[in-house]
């Protein structure tokens, strides 16, 4: 029955890719989010657009390795600057600092992590017809 134990376990590695790539999309949105959000403080920090990172683990259980959300990094990168005397988070040289977050970026990335989720669901599809088929088959 050790094909059976591959099958479940073929499983749960993609459902590990599907929790990872949920975790990306949701720092993906809130990058997005806040796009256009300024300090709440004259001359304070904005929004800092956040990256994040996978780790491979080893499940015991399932003897395979396994993917998983790691830590979520802010992006060191520069924040955009505007010179807009008038705003409330102006600065004393009315310079508004804005996120560090390029929405074209955003969209790649999330582009990309929509397309790994779709991978790993279907691997998760064609399991699961393999396994169907194998007891059609043991049924006759």
């Amino acid at each position: 029955m050790s094909d059976g134990m591959d099958f479940l376990k073929a499983i749960d590695i993609a459902s590990s890719g599907l929790r990872a790539q949920a975790g990306r999309i949701r720092v993906i949105s809130e990058n997005l989010a806040n796009a256009d959000s300024t300090a709440q403080a004259a001359g304070g920090e904005p929004y800092r657009r956040k990256v994040p990172t996978f780790t491979s683990e080893l499940d015991r259980k399932l003897d395979a390795h396994v993917v998983g959300i790691g830590r979520v990094k802010p992006d060191k990168s520069p924040f955009r600057t505007k010179h807009e005397p008038g705003n409330p988070a102006a600065d004393a040289n009315g310079d508004v600092k804005y996120p560090n977050v390029n929405s074209l970026v955003e969209m790649t990335d999330m582009r990309e992590a929509q397309r790994s989720y779709e991978a790993n669901l279907n691997v998760i599809t064609a399991t699961r017809r393999m396994i169907q088929r194998t007891l059609d088959i043991l049924k006759a």
